[in-house]
């Protein structure tokens, strides 16, 4: 039986799964769709982003100068090195680059949007739930370690 490329499909727990191309179509495009401490990890996984694009240590001045700037963070260094982790451990594990937009812009990348919502299903505490967005994201053999980093970031 041939299925719609857009047509939902049954995963092996009998749930309804988006296929890709929804999925990539429902997921927020857009930084106001994120409360604070989402916008405020963006913008540190975008710094971060760029000191490993150019290779600047200004990007990461930036980034520890933002953390600190931040309202409601409460230890801005710990937040910097456990976003620095995350986007360390995701680059690590992917055939091609993260794609990061610039600290300033409205609009979120494919992989940021991604970030995103890991993020906020870790943020939601839903058992089980983070680990299956994980290995949707991370290739084989990351899943624990980003599922980890992850987590402790969201507990920040």
């Amino acid at each position: 039986m041939m299925q719609d490329a857009c047509d939902s499909v049954a995963s092996d727990a009998g749930q309804s799964q988006l296929c890709p191309l929804q999925a990539a179509l429902a997921a927020p495009r857009s930084v106001e769709s994120y409360d604070d401490f989402c916008r405020v990890a963006l913008s540190l996984f975008r710094f971060i982003g760029a000191a490993y694009a150019t290779g600047a240590s200004d990007c990461w001045e930036a980034a520890y100068r933002f953390a600190d700037e931040a309202p409601g963070i409460a230890d801005s260094p710990l937040l910097v090195a456990r976003a620095a982790a995350l986007v360390r451990i995701l680059r690590g594990g992917r055939p091609c680059e993260l794609c990061f937009m610039p600290p300033s812009c409205r609009r979120l990348s494919k992989d940021e949007a991604e970030l995103m919502r890991l993020l906020a299903v870790a943020r939601n505490k839903q058992p089980g739930e983070l680990e299956s967005v994980v290995c949707q994201f991370v290739g084989s053999g990351k899943e624990d370690a980003t599922t980890r980093a992850v987590n402790a970031l969201a507990c920040c």
